[in-house]
């Protein structure tokens, strides 16, 4: 049991059992045992590859992207370009590069980054030397007088979530106590009514597993509210489905599924993204929400194999094949191509961004 495992067992003995949520923003976020805080995440030698990371076309076609939805709300001469959840920074900064050429965007463009670890940016800032970002801990604090152009990948799957079972009498929410072992161990609440969730109560049945997000549906909420009222749009790329059903809480460590309770800060914690809740809140807010599409969908609309074919014209031999396999990764359907959706939000009297439908 890590540092944190101790100091969650005696929170619990001492208050009783915490919600999934609180037990997932203390592994991610605790200030000296969370994930975020000590571990690298990110990469080969860490414990996850996100999609910038497989490859520079990724970033560079979502840049684009951004820049043709920018020139086609008429060029605003000042704008924020958002990242929630940098990672390392290498998205933002293959998007910078991307667009580069693209006349008076640069000059427009105020970076404002999400990220709540200290750790992660300093990381970011070492990415992006020739920019001067403003970094938020929460959507919350973004600008609100100039239309926000706003990127999320793998974002909303990191935020806590809680979970709850249906009983003949309510529902159940999952929570975090301690085994007869000692050990943390996922346990059941006493049943209750819960009106919030009284719209699944037509598509489940006792004993159905569903999550909510209270954190992903209020940024949602602070993006589209300020994209209704000073127009952009918003991307978000991340896996899962059109409505939770089941438990996918997973935890994984160097690339590998293991158990979420065993060692609390060591090991990346997520779930998959309930698109149909963001775009409603999205809806709510004044903004209107794109089709759910593809990632491989959404990547091939905007380029990426023609980019693709352009830079292989310059590799060979083992850079080639991984060159290949890159963009195989990123959009065959048997790899990332299905499993990661993107939903746009955009504001009601304009089109949704490139490679969306409405």
């Amino acid at each position: 049991m890590t540092g944190l495992g101790d100091i969650l067992r005696k929170q619990i003995a001492a208050t009783g059992p915490m919600t999934l949520a609180q037990y997932m923003s203390a592994c991610l976020l605790h200030p000296e045992h969370g994930y975020y805080t000590t571990q690298d995440a990110f990469g080969v030698d860490g414990d996850f590859t996100t999609a910038p990371e497989i490859s520079q076309m990724f970033g560079e076609v979502i840049g684009l992207c951004l820049a043709q939805a920018w020139l086609d709300q008429g060029a605003p001469d000042r704008f924020a370009l958002v990242e929630l959840g940098p990672g390392r920074g290498t998205l933002i900064a293959d998007v910078m590069r991307a667009t580069l050429q693209v006349p008076g965007f640069h000059t427009a463009a105020d970076l404002h980054l999400i990220e709540a670890s200290d750790r992660m940016r300093r990381l970011q800032a070492a990415a992006l030397p020739a920019h001067q970002p403003v970094w938020h801990n929460t959507a919350e604090t973004l600008p609100e007088d100039v239309p926000v152009y706003a990127i999320a990948n793998e974002f909303f799957d990191a935020l806590p979530i809680r979970q709850f079972q249906r009983d003949a009498k309510g529902w159940r929410e999952i929570m975090v106590g301690l085994g007869a072992d000692g050990a943390l161990h996922r346990g059941l609440s006493d049943a209750a009514p819960i009106e919030a969730l009284d719209y699944r109560l037509d598509d489940t049945s006792p004993g159905a597993l569903i999550e909510t997000c209270a954190h992903a549906t209020a940024v949602v909420d602070a993006l589209a509210r300020r994209i209704a009222v000073q127009r952009g749009m918003a991307l978000i790329l991340d896996y899962g489905g059109w409505r939770s059903d089941g438990d996918t809480f997973q935890a994984v460590r160097a690339h590998t599924p293991v158990d979420p309770f065993a060692d609390p800060g060591r090991a990346d914690l997520t779930a998959h993204v309930d698109f149909e809740a963001l775009a409603r809140a999205a809806l709510i807010a004044g903004c209107a929400a794109s089709q759910l599409t593809h990632q491989g969908v959404f990547l091939e609309r905007l380029g990426i194999t023609p980019r693709a074919q352009s830079l292989a014209k310059g590799q060979s031999g083992p850079a080639l094949d991984a060159h290949i396999a890159a963009h195989r990764r990123l959009t065959h359907p048997d790899e990332m191509g299905s499993l990661f959706k993107v939903l746009g939000l955009y504001p009601s009297s304009e089109s949704p961004p490139p490679g969306l439908d409405p």
